[in-house]
């Protein structure tokens, strides 16, 4: 009995180990929580063992007084342990579940959940106040839709305050029927940004808006022509007494109000024609366009030398846009000084006299000085070029204004004189005046140097506006049985009086592979094609002379119908000429 006592006494931890309350440090919640779970499941281990030990000690005290003695004085002792045990394990658990609770009570703030739960009432209530705004306009937008209801008559005992309800109600309901559709335009709104689809690349679509915008520009033309008939005396009586009418109105001071009232005439006009009135007036008679044939109607062929057309005509369109554009930058931007001087010093003479002169004086002085270079100034340049290329100021600005192609030519110019010249560099050769136009400052050279030089012609050869740039062909000679001679790749020109094919040979004689037609010794132009196998009209032109027994082909020409035109117009125009001189002689 003993022995069971002494293990009970020693089973659990000694006095000694456990910590005091205020000495025991901090610990974490998952150590706290272990050793609180622990210690109460030996605590009732020992009680059971306790009570076994109880009974075992009824059964001795029965078995004789002197070791009920002994057993008595050591059953206080682990008493007093036990009861020490579980008091140290109750202020522990107590420790810890105050720790616990305080953490939770840190853990479930209360005021921030209370804000946060104002805050979502604050914004319902916002919502709600929205969507009565939203209904109450879409009501009063469509009042034939949804037609209000009688308002509900006062009651009979209302007092003075709820009269001033009512005023002040209803005046503000008129205030906001009056004004507060002009308010809702005020609400700024993002934007609404459309991206617009691209339509893929089609021919049929390329012609329709290259057609689109001719018909668009053509009132747009037709009133430039017929400034221009105007200013050119075209029809002597209606540019008299638009002149006289225009001075008239400049000398009271009606310029303003004539073209006004002439632009209301105008929009009259059209109101007219829309109505289904027949008004034509115009200077100058409109040429018939010529019928263009059906698109189904066209081979495949024709249908690409469509699409190529259009195309050399939009890139043309976009030349001359490119050229007007850099003209005005590089007048601006002081390219060439002795253009842009004059410009600079007009600008301070108009200044200066704007600063003097009274505002009705100078428009006086204005409309009489238009009217005057409209009128006379501008017939009398027309009509003379050396007049005009002298004292023509504008006119001299803007054809001697280069452009940024012609100022990147001229830079390569410089350069190659600065090389050595070689024996076959005729454009480095080539003098600053060669094949220049009188009227455009323009250069007229070919890839091997300056026209006149290439073909060995007098200066007064050039192409003509319509070959500026040359049609690029194969010449077939049919003489030839060379392969080399038989088949040519190079640029057609025509000028006033000859046909001039250069040859694209890279060989130092490519000179003497150019070939020089005259126009005179044309016996017969027709248009030719080369493989009969091949779709269409074919695509070269046939030329006849005496000096060759089978006529030469220009094959493989693009524009084959735009070249025959030219050709085939100065030729009778030569031949014309040729025959009215010769009774003469």
């Amino acid at each position: 009995m003993l022995k069971r006592l002494d293990k009970i006494r020693f089973r659990g931890q000694r006095r000694d180990e456990f910590l005091d309350l205020a000495e025991s440090p901090n610990t974490s919640d998952t150590e706290c929580t272990d050793e609180a779970v622990m210690k109460p499941r030996t605590s009732i281990r020992e009680t059971e063992e306790l009570r076994e030990v109880e009974g075992e000690q009824q059964s001795d005290a029965q078995a004789g007084p002197a070791s009920f003695s002994a057993a008595l004085q050591d059953d206080s002792r682990t008493d007093l342990n036990e009861v020490k045990g579980h008091l140290e394990i109750a202020l522990l658990e107590k420790h810890f579940l105050q720790e616990e609770l305080r953490k939770l009570k840190e853990e479930s703030n209360v005021d921030s959940l209370r804000q946060e739960l104002e805050k979502e009432r604050s914004r319902r209530m916002e919502l709600e106040q929205k969507v009565n705004d939203a209904l109450r306009s879409r009501l009063e937008d469509s009042p034939s839709q949804s037609p209000k209801a009688p308002p509900p008559p006062p009651p009979a005992g209302s007092g003075t305050e709820k009269q001033k309800d009512t005023l002040s109600d209803s005046f503000l309901k008129w205030l906001y029927d009056r004004f507060g559709v002009y308010i809702e335009d005020f609400r700024f709104q993002p934007e609404e940004k459309t991206v617009e689809t691209e339509e893929p690349l089609s021919g049929k679509r390329l012609t329709e808006n290259m057609r689109r915008l001719k018909r668009g520009f053509r009132p747009v033309t037709n009133f430039m022509r017929n400034l221009s008939a105007l200013s050119s005396w075209y029809s002597v009586y209606t540019s008299a007494i638009a002149f006289i009418v225009y001075m008239y109105a400049a000398w009271h001071g009606w310029v303003i109000p004539m073209f006004l009232f002439l632009a209301i005439l105008r929009l009259s006009l059209n109101y007219l024609i829309s109505r289904g009135w027949r008004i034509q007036w115009s200077i100058v008679p409109e040429v018939s366009e010529p019928v263009e044939p059906p698109k189904e109607d066209l081979t495949v062929s024709e249908k690409f030398q469509l699409v190529l057309d259009v195309a050399q005509k939009a890139q043309n369109l976009f030349g001359r846009m490119a050229n007007i554009l850099e003209k005005i930058k590089n007048l601006f931007m002081w390219v060439q000084p002795e253009l842009t001087q004059k410009l600079y010093v007009g600008l301070w003479l108009a200044f200066i006299s704007s600063c003097l002169l009274p505002y009705k004086l100078l428009g006086f002085i204005i409309a009489v000085y238009a009217g005057i270079k409209f009128f006379i100034i501008d017939f009398i340049f027309k009509s003379c070029p050396k007049l005009r290329q002298r004292f023509d100021t504008p006119y001299i600005i803007w054809t001697n204004l280069p452009t940024d192609l012609q100022l990147k030519e001229r830079s390569s110019t410089t350069l190659s004189r600065r090389a050595p010249v070689g024996r076959g560099s005729l454009s480095a050769a080539a003098p600053l005046g060669a094949g220049r136009d009188e009227d455009g400052g323009r250069y007229y050279s070919t890839k091997r140097g300056a026209f006149h030089e290439v073909f060995s012609l007098p200066e007064s050869e050039r192409p003509l506006t319509v070959c500026e740039n040359g049609w690029r062909c194969c010449l077939i000679n049919r003489d030839r049985k060379t392969p080399t001679d038989y088949i040519r790749n190079g640029v057609l020109y025509v000028t006033e009086n000859y046909l001039c094919f250069e040859s694209s040979s890279s060989r130092s004689g490519s000179s003497k592979r150019n070939k020089v037609i005259k126009l005179l010794d044309i016996k017969e132009i027709q248009k030719y094609k080369v493989l009969s196998v091949l779709p269409g009209s074919g695509m070269g032109i046939s030329i006849a002379t005496p000096s060759t027994q089978k006529p030469m082909v220009f094959g493989a020409m693009m524009h084959r119908d735009e070249a025959f035109d030219a050709i085939f117009t100065q030729y009778n125009k030569i031949l014309g000429i040729a025959t009215a001189t010769s009774p003469e002689t």
